[in-house]
Order: structure tokens, then sequence, then C-alpha cells
């Protein structure tokens, strides 16, 4: 079996079910369930056997010590993480406890388990690491994208605490022998993503009839994975990767943010149109760009696909109109994950920005 951690989120979620679609190795779910948890992205999968989960923190040593000496999973794959970067920016002290500590934690628990294998499952183990492209900083328009040799620039409390956590990942390594594998991506969407990231945050503003609040000049340039192909990427990395070695994962899909908005939009105008033939451009405002955003990010992914024969199987074109359409055919989800707190937090982050 494997353990997952921080398999209620977005991208954790995704892969749980992309994994039980792909074969039947059990999944063990650690999730603390903080507010881009939810249970409900894995309601297909109750009573399914394959299936279990456990709410708790991946910090809480005396769990996961357990956990790990009841299940003895082969592999450990950590999506629990902090984040959001304006969140960062607001409270960045949740961010070093769960990215920073809470992968110290982990790392110690799993360290402990690996001394105690036998010699042939010691060879089978690995401890895959799931980060963002975000560790390495910003580029500048004529810049190369970033391989896996670029050193670390973080600059938000969000990156700089998910570098911290590549760093303690990679430590383990070289100190203690540990089989590690390191993931950075680009940008996720799709199914399941908390409404506070840029394409739910659109879609769902768009629909109600709001304001669709861009940052700055909306030129800020993104490379865009489809989730389904990040859940494919980790498959691939966790069955042949080279023990301590990092991969980037990309969509090969650099973007800036306003055309991400006109293409929400454009589909929305297709499938869902006002009935007064309106566009969804027409809500399109420009707002007062976040503190230290970085003004482009972009993914060389050749590494994986040289060594592991991995590449993307979306365009944008493609895995943005599937994402419109989940959003469209799923209110219920969309209704039930805006709560109060959920309104709390977009009133505090949008409100007062000047145009």
């Amino acid at each position: 079996m494997i353990l997952v951690t921080g398999g209620a989120g977005f991208i954790g979620a995704n892969f749980i079910l992309d994994w039980l679609r792909e074969n039947d190795e059990p999944v063990l779910n650690l999730d603390k369930l903080t507010y881009a948890g939810n249970r409900e992205n894995l309601a297909e999968l109750s009573g399914d056997p394959r299936y279990a989960f456990v709410q708790g923190d991946i910090g809480d040593k005396s769990l996961v010590g357990e956990l790990l000496s009841r299940h003895r999973p082969r592999a450990v794959i950590n999506f629990a993480a902090e984040s959001h970067v304006d969140r960062s920016i607001h409270g960045p002290g949740e961010f070093i406890q769960t990215n920073i500590v809470g992968t110290f934690n982990l790392l110690e628990n799993v360290r402990a388990y690996y001394a105690a294998m036998s010699e042939a499952e010691k060879a089978k183990f690995r401890f895959l690491h799931v980060s963002t492209d975000e560790v390495y900083g910003s580029l500048k328009a004529e810049d190369p994208a970033f391989s896996e040799t670029n050193r670390f620039e973080p600059n938000s409390p969000y990156s700089a605490s998910k570098a911290a956590s590549d760093h303690l990942v990679r430590a383990y390594h070289h100190t203690y022998g540990l089989p590690v594998l390191t993931t950075n991506c680009s940008n996720n969407y799709g199914p399941y993503q908390f409404p506070e990231k840029l394409i739910p945050l659109m879609i769902v503003n768009a629909l109600a009839g709001k304001p669709l609040p861009v940052y700055g000049d909306g030129q800020q340039i993104r490379d865009w994975l489809y989730v389904g192909d990040h859940c494919s990427a980790i498959r691939t990395v966790l069955a042949g990767g080279q023990i301590g070695e990092t991969y980037n994962v990309g969509g090969w899909n650099e973007k800036p943010n306003l055309d991400i908005v006109h293409a929400i939009c454009g589909l929305l105008d297709e499938l869902r149109p006002h009935a007064d033939g309106r566009s969804y451009r027409e809500q399109i405002t420009y707002v007062a760009d976040r503190p230290g955003h970085d003004r482009r990010y972009a993914i060389d992914a050749s590494k994986i696909e040289r060594e592991l024969g991995w590449r993307p199987a979306e365009t944008f074109a493609t895995g943005i109109r599937k994402t419109v359409h989940w959003y469209l055919d799923n209110a219920a989800w969309i209704n039930n994950v805006q709560t109060g707190a959920y309104r709390e937090w977009v009133e505090k982050n949008y409100s007062g920005r000047d145009a």
C-alpha cells in the first residue's frame, strides 16, 4: 500500500482518484482537513476497501509513527502543504509550521520507519515529496525556463517554506540515506481546485455575476499544468525516478494570466451564455497587484521526458475546456466549499485594492 499525506486537497485528491482508477494498490490518506482539505473530493471512494482515511497532522509524531508501523506502506507521497501565496503574505506562520516543521517531523518518522526495514523492504521503499516551481523565484521575459539545476530564490513566505522543505528532503537523503524523490511542478488547474486560485475563482465569480479581479496588468506569465497530467507524472517518477533526484513537471503552456481569464470567458460565453448576449469579459476588473508578485515562471520539463518518457497529454485548450465543464457540472460542490470563512477570505484579500 501507499501512504498519501494531504490527500483531501486539490492535487492529492486527484492523485488518489487517478491512482485507484489505474491500479488496485490500497491508499491510506492522512489529511489535517484545513480549509482546502475536503473529504467530499473523495466521496466516490466511500465504501471502497482499497481506500482508508485518517484525519491528522503530518507533524503529529505519535500518529504518523503508529500509521507507518501498522500499515507498512511501501511509499510515502507528501502532498501536505499550505499552498497559497496570498494567504502566506497575510499569515506566514501556518506556512512555516506545516511546510517546514511538519515536513521535518514527517521525515523523522519515515527515517525511523525506514531504518527498521529489512534490506528487501528498503530496496522497494520511496519517499516522494511534491513541491513547486515557485522555489526558483521569478524569470525575466528573456530568461530560459527553470531547470532542476536553477538555484533557489523564493520570493514569498509560501515559496520560502517550500524551498526549506525541499532542502530538508535532500538532506535526509544525503545524510541518512533515505530514498527520496522530489517533483517541482508548475501551476496546476483542474477539478476540485479550491476557488481561491485564479482559474476556479474566475469561473465561480463569472457564473455568480461578480467582478473578475485581475492583478496589475494581468501579464504575469505562468506555465499551466492540468492536474491529471501532474498525477501521471508523479506515478511515473514514483515508479522509475532515480533516488535522490529532482524532476521538474510542467505543461509546456506558458501564458499570461489575462489570457487565461479571456479563455475562461470565451468558454463560458459558449457553454453558459448570458441571456442578454453580454460577454463575461465585461466582468473583468483590474486591481492592485499583490506584494512581491513574481512576473514569470516557466518549467523546463525535458529531464522527466528524456529520462522517464513522460510528457503531458493535455494541451491548455483541452485542459481548460475539461476544467470549465467540470465546474459547470458540479455546482453543489462549489456551493459546499464557499463557506462563510471562504467568503471572508476573498473579502479580506481583494477588498481595498485600488483599481
